[in-house]
């Protein structure tokens, strides 16, 4: 640990409640963890002992794997007793409650409660009523709360309300960088550090809280990231095809390739689309929509006498259920896409701003919407991050492809684990 590290475990205690926020890899998990196992011990009686986070599935990967892992917590993992999925623990002795908080509703699980002591993972992510219920049930004397969490916006309310007004809440703020982390490999941090651009590098690698504003991917460069279909590199595998549903907005699917390159990049092969107000207004049942995907699909996407492999997955926009249906009578097999929004524009991001995504110009409907694309200024005053959801259908179906298949390209394209 580094000297920061250790202080923050010792000063931590001098106030009611605790956050650690920061870069990726600062380290802010594993000492705050150790200064729950010493809380633990410390925790009054007459409350419970709880772990929150954004689900049961967060907690055990985010928090048990490193309880339980003896190269970390070493004699110390004797006494973690846990059962993947369990909505109970036992820690040093004592009984861990386990709660998932994703919604507005999950205030409800501890409304009532008298908690002793809480650790709480990611708390940017959780609803803001669950924090503040969570503030109200640490009533006993001597109750406190550890909570972690990467930075967000500067409106954020964590920020804005406790983070802020420390001394009004009686919070305690340790905010980390991977320099205060002495256990990383320095080419780790200097690879980890060349992943992130924009508002991701400012908060992930700076640890800044900072406010997503103005356009989303202010780094997109034609004279780099363009290049004509007849000029694409030869394409190793075609990892996917990313689709946008729309009845009466576009319907748009992006194919995704990585290149046979010594350095391999993404890059998005070919397009296709229906847009109602491109023919009159008609708008086409999904049995059309679904025929002329499938044409498009088998169809040369490559330049002459360039083979393009076929696509290994189909992602398709998670909430289109009818469409799933009508592709899967049709004889595909759509896997739903992962919709995480600010993790796949943060992928596109870096992509492009460490040149690893090129664009082929069939894409037209992509390149037409990828310089519009703007932050919602309303949204980050209020402290949440949003993009404006107007001409994104293109850019979405390609975030789908390239989000839902991270753990492909990731160790090729970057020489790092997803």
């Amino acid at each position: 640990m580094s000297r920061a590290q250790i202080l923050s475990i010792a000063d931590c205690r001098r106030k009611k409640i605790a956050i650690w926020s920061g870069a990726v890899s600062a380290g802010k998990t594993y000492v705050s963890l150790y200064a729950f196992l010493i809380a633990v011990l410390d925790a009054p009686p007459g409350g419970r002992i709880i772990i929150v986070g954004r689900t049961l599935d967060t907690i055990q990967t985010n928090i048990f794997t490193l309880l339980t892992d003896p190269a970390i917590f070493g004699e110390l993992t004797k006494h973690v007793q846990y059962t993947p999925g369990a909505k109970t623990a036992r820690i040093l002795g004592r009984t861990v409650y386990l709660y998932g908080a994703n919604n507005a509703e999950s205030e409800t699980k501890i409304r009532g409660m008298t908690v002793a002591l809480a650790y709480v993972d990611e708390a940017t992510i959780l609803p803001e009523g669950f924090w503040d219920m969570l503030m109200t049930r640490l009533r006993v004397r001597g109750a406190r709360c550890l909570a972690t969490t990467n930075p967000g916006s500067k409106n954020h309310w964590l920020r804005k309300k406790w983070i802020l007004k420390a001394d009004e809440k009686n919070v305690i703020h340790f905010s980390f960088t991977m320099d205060d982390n002495p256990s990383l490999d320095p080419d780790y941090v200097r690879d980890t550090k060349a992943q992130f651009a924009g508002i991701f590098y400012q908060r992930m690698i700076l640890g800044q809280w900072t406010n997503a504003a103005g356009a989303v991917y202010a780094m997109w460069d034609e004279d780099r990231h363009l290049v004509k279909h007849a000029d694409l590199p030869p394409i190793a595998r075609t990892l996917a095809v990313g689709m946008d549903y729309g009845t009466t907005n576009t319907t748009a699917a992006l194919l995704l390739g990585i290149t046979d390159e010594q350095q391999p990049r993404l890059v998005l092969i070919d397009e296709w689309h229906y847009s109602s107000a491109e023919h009159h207004g008609e708008t086409l049942p999904d049995v059309e929509l679904s025929k002329r995907f499938r044409e498009w699909l088998a169809s040369k996407h490559g330049p002459e006498k360039r083979y393009v492999p076929a696509p290994e997955y189909v992602f398709l926009d998670p909430s289109a259920a009818s469409m799933r249906a009508q592709l899967h009578d049709d004889g595909i097999t759509p896997w739903q896409a992962s919709n995480d929004v600010l993790k796949g524009i943060s992928d596109v991001s870096n992509l492009l701003a460490q040149d690893r995504l090129i664009v082929s110009d069939r894409c037209e409907v992509f390149l037409s919407e990828v310089t519009e694309y703007e932050w919602d200024a309303k949204a980050s005053e209020e402290g949440d991050d949003a993009v404006v959801k107007k001409d994104d259908h293109a850019l979405d179906a390609a975030r789908y492809a390239i989000r839902s298949t991270v753990s492909q390209w990731k160790p090729l394209v970057y020489g790092l684990a997803a």
